[in-house]
């Protein structure tokens, strides 16, 4: 049976029955949603989608009509623009999600394109099913990050639709709606309703709703009310969730007897030996380093000028590593080598409070390059695995997640033709002493050692375990590179090295 044999009727709604429904609707929607944008503690995200004709546009206007549209965002995805085609598909959609407490309607989301493109036979069944798992990864993630997803699937028949375009057509106010595209969707009428279907049974991680867009104010009465639901129910979850937290949360005389009482225990990671092999014993003396440090750098150099890399081809390079493990000379290395107007160093530091009103990822999604550019991040994504993992700063259950968040983002880029290059810098337990001692008691070193430098050092074994666990686990897509960092120059040309032989090998 398919799932649109049951949207062929023609029930509607009377005018007299609509105003009084719609009467009360209106002031329970405008309720709920200073509910949700008073709480700030979840953003609701609406999908539109569905057939041409079926009333998409028109809903969508009501909704701001309903409610307050300065809390509500609209975004319409048309083909994606130069900027957008030069990123991985999924960064315009995640520039677009709407902050904690707002609404977001996205037109043309991440749907469009593959059903247009299967119907078409520019995608292959196989990609269309790639797409799909990327979909039902993104919605997982937005919906255990706490966000509301609503979908909505606006439906007509055959014959409705037809009618409904003609009538549009034929009506000078309205014609300017239907577009020889539309007419050309509606004659394959067949095959988006089948690929549609598809898609459909196999999102359902967030259900759909299916609309009937016969009569529009059935259609509208149903979408308004599907919404105040869901917006109900989730404020109750929310309410539910907050008085269990406040009942199992500890006395404040309790948690101030340890100086940190969400911290996660020091776990012992099965991977230790990644980092607790490594030998620090590689030396490389000043003038063999001016030497290689050179040659590495050119070579970085005419990879970035390369026709095929400035036209198809993007890099992202991670640092991560100890504190005082070298992240900023390197990083300065690397820089050395490339046009400054093609690259962007991005320091990482812990998230604003505009960044953490959006899913963890998105101030990450935001920085990604465009073609022929580099973008450099000095700290990464991998702070929920890592600082955010031992300190307490996310829950168990955000932070073991994250391994397969990461993976997927990971492969969104290296599938859009992004070469992701990612360095943990490693010194022993000795030397990160010596040169916290030097950098206090050099004036000009003096700023790069803080309080916090000198507390995480009481938590190594932490770090550390954190740290394996987080190679061993993803390493998939894009393998990281352990650099022993005690010896400053074998470092540097290690990276400069390893970037340019990645990029070579990628091209």
């Amino acid at each position: 049976m398919s799932l649109f044999d049951a949207f062929e009727s023609k029930d509607t709604v009377d005018d007299v029955t609509y105003d009084r429904r719609v009467a009360k609707l209106r002031a329970d929607l405008l309720d709920v949603q200073y509910d949700v944008l008073a709480r700030k503690t979840f953003p609701v995200i609406v999908l539109i989608n569905g057939v041409e004709g079926a009333g998409k546009g028109e809903t969508a206007n009501l909704l701001h009509e309903w409610m307050d549209p300065r809390h509500i965002q609209a975004c319409a995805f048309g083909d994606p623009t130069e900027q957008e085609r030069e990123r991985p598909e999924m960064w315009r959609f995640w520039r677009a999600l709407p902050s904690k407490g707002r609404i977001g309607v996205l037109f043309g989301n991440w749907y469009t394109h593959p059903i247009v493109a299967r119907v078409e036979k520019t995608m292959t069944a196989a990609r269309l099913d790639t797409n799909i798992e990327r979909i039902v990864a993104l919605e997982d993630l937005l919906e255990k990050d706490g966000g509301l997803l609503l979908k909505f699937w606006f439906h007509l028949g055959k014959k409705a639709q037809n009618k409904r375009l003609h009538a549009l057509e034929k009506d000078k106010h309205t014609r300017w709606r239907v577009t020889p595209q539309d007419w050309q969707r509606f004659r394959d009428y067949d095959a988006y309703t089948k690929v549609s279907e598809h898609v459909l049974r196999n999102t359902s991680v967030a259900p759909w709703h299916i609309i009937n867009g016969f009569d529009a104010n059935k259609r509208s009465l149903e979408v308004g009310e599907v919404l105040l639901s869901a917006m109900r129910r989730k404020l109750a979850e929310d309410d539910s969730a907050r008085a269990k937290k406040a009942a199992t949360t500890p006395s404040v005389a309790k948690a101030a007897s340890s100086k940190n009482a969400h911290a996660s225990p020091v776990a012992v990671s099965e991977h230790l030996s990644l980092l607790r092999g490594l030998s620090f014993e590689e030396r490389l003396s000043k003038e063999h380093y001016n030497v290689k440090i050179e040659k590495a750098q050119r070579h970085l150099n005419q990879l970035s000028r390369d026709l095929t890399f400035t036209k198809k081809r993007a890099c992202v390079v991670v640092f991560e590593g100890n504190d005082a493990a070298g992240k900023g000379g390197a990083i300065r290395r690397v820089t050395a080598a490339l046009d400054a107007r093609r690259y962007h160093v991005i320091p990482i530091a812990a998230p604003t409070s505009e960044e953490r009103s959006y899913p963890y990822l998105w101030r990450f999604w935001n920085h990604l390059p465009p073609r022929g550019m580099f973008t450099i991040f000095d700290r990464s994504w991998y702070g929920r695995v890592l600082v955010e993992r031992v300190e307490g700063f996310a829950r168990t259950d955000e932070w073991q997640r994250a391994y397969h968040e990461i993976e997927t983002f990971e492969r969104a880029m290296s599938d859009h033709g992004v070469t992701v290059v990612k360095f943990w810098l490693a010194v022993s337990k000795d030397e990160q002493l010596r040169r916290f001692n030097e950098r206090e008691h050099t004036r000009f070193k003096r700023f790069k050692i803080t309080d916090d430098d000198w507390r995480n050092r009481k938590k190594w074994d932490a770090y550390e375990a954190a740290a394996c666990d987080m190679i061993a686990r993803t390493s998939g897509v894009a393998p990281w590179h352990v650099i022993e960092a005690n010896d400053k120059h074998m470092a540097r040309v290690r990276i400069v090295k390893t970037i340019a032989d990645t990029i070579d090998e990628a091209l």
